[in-house]
């Protein structure tokens, strides 16, 4: 009887160690559609942003197959983990985002301050000093990339408006936040319009 529990338990710790899953966020305008069984993503005009999530579980590279009125694109992928796709014509960017860091209510931001996040924001819109070691990520239409070995991490995708994540028991939420390089360009704009002209 021991032999059976303990080949059991050797097959379930062996099929655990083995099982390789890709996950996926889609990102796209409304009326879009995913089918995992045949990793293909379906993009339709219409308006709005939405996100489909789904995953597959293989050991071996996968093709995804994106359809949209001007063509078909296919994306390789072989790794595991946690990707985010953008299927919208605009490339987004993103990097970690620690919501688990206090926040003041009131913080008194200084002009080098002002001046740094905007050379940061400019950086990561023109895809420089960008890559996965700095946690910050730049997705060309119709592209994945991998931003996690985390499946259970949070992706915020471009214009949710989520700025804080309930903590579950001792662990830090792990949170990636993502917008549009309009959306980038437009707070670029409002940081320019709060520092102080030296003339």
């Amino acid at each position: 009887m021991k032999r059976i529990a303990y080949s059991i338990l050797f097959l379930l710790v062996f099929a655990s160690c083995n099982s390789h899953t890709k996950k996926f966020l889609v990102v796209m305008k409304g009326n879009g559609s995913v089918d995992a069984d045949t990793k293909t993503i379906i993009l339709k005009e219409g308006g709005g942003t939405d996100e489909k999530t789904f995953q597959i579980n293989s050991a071996d590279k996968i093709t995804l197959t994106i359809k949209k009125d001007d063509g078909n694109t296919t994306i390789d992928i072989a790794d595991d983990g946690y990707f985010l796709l953008n299927g919208k014509k605009d490339t987004i960017v993103g990097s970690y985002q620690n919501y688990a860091a206090p926040s003041d209510t009131f913080k008194i931001v200084s002009q080098a301050e002002l001046k740094k996040a905007i050379d940061s924001l400019q950086l990561l819109i023109e895809n420089k000093n960008v890559s996965a070691a700095n946690k910050n990520y730049f997705i060309l239409p119709y592209h994945a990339v991998k931003i996690t070995n985390n499946l259970e991490a949070t992706i915020v995708s471009p214009y949710h408006r989520m700025t804080s994540i309930e903590k579950v028991g001792d662990k830090d939420p792990e949170v990636y936040r993502f917008w549009s390089t309009k959306e980038i360009r437009e707070t670029i704009e409002k940081l320019k319009a709060m520092t102080v002209s030296k003339d």
